[in-house]
């Protein structure tokens, strides 16, 4: 069991590359080893609260943390064919999330390739239901496996009791502060690979290809393609990906924004319109414009970074706040945070 070390900094282990320190910090290798650590913290320190980092690349940490930070390395993956046309293939929370596209490509399995080089480590995808493109990690997991904090046994959850949303799922609500996912299960495609090809810009991006008839590695590299022209590499300049979700209004009130707008990119989502945020957010003159340490990106409006290298966590809070208000304002639209605050 690894010993637990005091007054760490974390700016190594956040994408945003910001200060912050935290009182205990431990690197987890093995479920048993995690079930360990929090039996003798919870022993030594029962009042003190815990904090999990993976990737650490969905998080903004606004001042020190006096808990004890997990920085989950679970690694591993397996994987057992159910039908002639499908695989579970199981990954670590601690695997690289890209990483584990990668592999899942390289061995022709199709589901995720539309959420290519999304950023993170595979423990949070379930959490956050990532997605990109018109796929969503509800479209492909099967199940995973989380320890609950209560009684440090493993539960096994299914695609249905993860309760996803948009950006949301049970472990970001009822189950949020009581469970750590320890490993992810998806069902894949061996053959006969659902191609998905719904946006504008992947379709747009084969044809730059030249492609006609695409398979799900060509999908991949569209979507590389596209996220590498647009997103900025954390590990040259610190950001958290996405640091809004994109909005959804009901159609009437989507009717009026439209009169007044009427160039506003929409997408149907069942009864409600999704807006992309980094339009809403551009709109209103941010992309680009840097305050002290802190900038939107000047090609994708909807990635806040640490401009200088110097930024703290609050300044790019604060950053954020006044574009809320500002997207508030002009659109009566209230823009959401999809990076965690701490």
């Amino acid at each position: 069991m690894n010993k637990i070390k005091e007054n760490i900094s974390l700016k190594p282990y956040n994408t945003f590359g910001v200060e912050a320190k935290t009182r205990y910090f431990v690197e987890i290798h093995s479920t048993e080893e995690l079930k360990q650590q929090l039996e003798y913290f919870r022993k030594e320190h029962p009042s003190l609260p815990l904090l999990l980092l993976g990737g650490g690349s969905n998080i903004l940490l606004t001042k020190d943390f006096e808990g004890l930070t997990l920085k989950l390395n679970l690694k591993g993956l397996s994987e057992a064919r159910t039908t002639d046309n499908t695989v579970l293939i199981t990954a670590q929370a601690g695997e690289n999330w890209h990483e584990f596209v990668l592999h899942c490509i390289e061995k022709n399995y199709g589901g995720l390739e539309n959420l290519a080089l999304i950023p993170g480590n595979v423990g949070t995808s379930p959490m956050q239901n990532i997605g990109a493109y018109g796929v969503e990690i509800k479209d492909v997991m099967h199940s995973c496996k989380a320890l609950n904090l209560e009684t440090l046994e493993i539960e096994t959850f299914t695609n249905a009791q993860c309760q996803f949303g948009y950006r949301d799922s049970f472990f970001k609500q009822k189950g949020k502060g009581k469970y750590i996912i320890t490993e992810v299960t998806f069902c894949l495609t061996t053959k006969n690979h659902k191609i998905q090809t719904e946006y504008g810009a992947i379709r747009h991006e084969l044809e730059q290809m030249k492609i006609t008839s695409p398979s799900i590695q060509d999908i991949a590299k569209a979507v590389i393609k596209i996220r590498e022209s647009k997103l900025p590499n954390p590990l040259l300049i610190g950001n958290a990906g996405s640091f809004f979700k994109n909005p959804t209004v009901s159609q009437a009130f989507f009717k009026n924004l439209q009169h007044l707008h009427p160039n506003i990119p929409h997408y149907p989502t069942g009864e409600q319109i999704k807006i992309p945020a980094g339009w809403l957010i551009e709109q209103c003159g941010w992309k680009g414009r840097q305050i002290g340490n802190v900038a939107a990106h000047p090609l994708q409006a909807l990635v806040l970074t640490n401009a200088t290298g110097k930024a703290s966590g609050q300044e790019v809070y604060d950053y954020s706040s006044e574009i809320i208000q500002s997207v508030h304002e002009k659109f009566g639209i209230e823009l959401e945070r999809e990076v965690n605050i701490l």
